[in-house]
């Protein structure tokens, strides 16, 4: 393996590191009880975690940091399918190496952190609200599939291929590519609380 892109295929493995370590690892720690402001905190986690790495990777690398990043960017064809194969590679052992050291330093499921819960008896006013397991997986499969899956993964590839590959956006590429995962972050995970509230 050449120099090239072994350093290639280490700048993907530590920024996905960073970003599940941390963006993960804010999600569990802040949890969803504390609503809209922990959201915004871990939707920052992320984006900024992405920024910070695509500004100190991305001249190595690009700063995909996320296999469909590494797919769109496949897709328009600015990198060869071995290329691809070996960031996606490098970011799903990357990214399972940052969930076990997060499990490490938070204590496991032992603790609860990051544990997904349904709503039970949420009181919602005068009401109360319980998402059954059937309710909380509909809900769940149209937001991975319609919203994250199609729409905001496209916004994301969108500006990585308009800012980073195409080099519109010059040494601001990082900003705006961290910014937009911030902003999906803070739509998707919005969404999913609005839709918890409809089901």
């Amino acid at each position: 393996m050449s120099n090239r892109i072994a350093s290639k295929l280490l700048a993907e493995f530590i920024g996905t590191f960073a970003l599940i370590f941390i963006g993960a690892g804010a999600g569990a720690v802040v949890g969803d009880g504390v609503g809209l402001p922990g959201l915004i905190a871990i939707a920052f986690a992320h984006g900024l975690t992405v920024m910070a790495f695509a500004f100190a990777y991305g001249s190595v690398s690009g700063g995909h940091f996320n296999p469909s990043v590494t797919v769109g960017v496949l897709a328009s064809g600015a990198m060869g399918t071995g290329e691809a194969i070996g960031y996606i590679v490098s970011q799903l052992v990357g990214g399972v190496a940052g969930a076990l050291f997060l499990s490490a330093v938070l204590g496991g499921t032992a603790t609860g952190l990051g544990t997904p819960a349904l709503a039970h008896n949420l009181a919602l006013g005068a009401t109360s609200l319980t998402i059954t397991p059937a309710a909380g997986f509909m809900i769940e499969a149209v937001l991975a599939f319609f919203l994250v899956t199609v729409v905001l993964t496209f916004f994301l590839v969108t500006v990585v291929l308009s800012t980073a590959v195409a080099g519109r956006a010059g040494n601001l590429a990082p900003l705006a590519i961290g910014m937009t995962l911030t902003l999906n972050i803070l739509m998707g995970g919005a969404l999913r609380y609005f839709l918890c509230f409809l089901a």
